[in-house]
């Protein structure tokens, strides 16, 4: 398993917290609902993927922060870039993020339909056109934006660079130059903000619906990932 895949498996998963069903017991059923209908908060737009909790610690908001993944015990440090974006131009962000990586790149899809809390199974595709994969991305579009139990990863582990649109539709980058991946985010007018949180350092709510899975199954299939490629966490 490569550098980045690693990432991919390991990092933010802790971070990944759901209310629990006495919390959400002790909310009235109205008042949860009307929570969940929120999708508008100012100028930023949420998919259907995934709501904040219920006493909104963080508002979620669009800009993007660095970070970095360190790993000790293998002396690895790897810059990173987080980025929250409104539904409105979110998946073509996602899409022009990928062009850095080059013109042939490997596929991690992550999933946790029907599995237990913090579970999630991740599938491996390697070498695809980026083309191509683009144009099966657009297909699946719906899917990716609003199943909050998909998530889909994108690299060059030759660079090595990976670019993830995750289950809470979070962008996250790592690579050594972040330069190229910034210089997408100015066009498209997302600020720098060093102090922004995003959902995930909170209680949130995933959502998802059965169609998502028949879909979920299509997208494998549609990009040529058999049941060996699969690895449960």
């Amino acid at each position: 398993m490569g550098l980045l895949k690693r990432f991919f498996l390991n990092i933010f998963r802790e971070g990944s917290l759901l209310p629990t069903e006495n919390v959400l017991d002790r909310i009235p059923r109205i008042e949860l609902e009307s929570h969940l209908s929120v999708a508008r908060y100012g100028e930023f737009t949420l998919t259907d993927a995934v709501r904040p909790s219920f006493d909104l610690r963080i508002v979620p908001k669009q800009g993007y922060r660095h970070d970095r993944y360190r790993d000790e015990h293998n002396r690895i440090s790897v810059p990173v870039l987080m980025a929250s974006v409104s539904k409105e131009q979110l998946f073509e962000t996602f899409l022009d993020l990928l062009d850095p990586l080059g013109n042939v790149v490997d596929v991690v899809l992550e999933t946790s339909h029907r599995r237990k809390c913090g579970d999630h199974s991740d599938l491996y595709r390697e070498r695809i056109d980026l083309p191509i994969l683009k144009s099966y991305l657009y297909e699946f579009e719906e899917m990716l934006l609003d199943d909050g139990c998909t998530g889909i990863a994108v690299l060059n582990p030759a660079i090595p660079m990976e670019v993830q649109f995750d289950e809470h539709k979070m962008l996250i980058v790592y690579a050594e130059k972040l330069a190229p991946f910034e210089r997408i985010f100015a066009d498209r007018k997302i600020v720098r903000n060093e102090r922004m949180r995003f959902l995930t350092e909170a209680e949130h709510i995933h959502s998802t619906k059965d169609e998502f899975i028949d879909l979920f199954q299509h997208f494998q299939t549609t990009l040529g990932i058999d049941e060996e490629c699969w690895a449960t966490y």
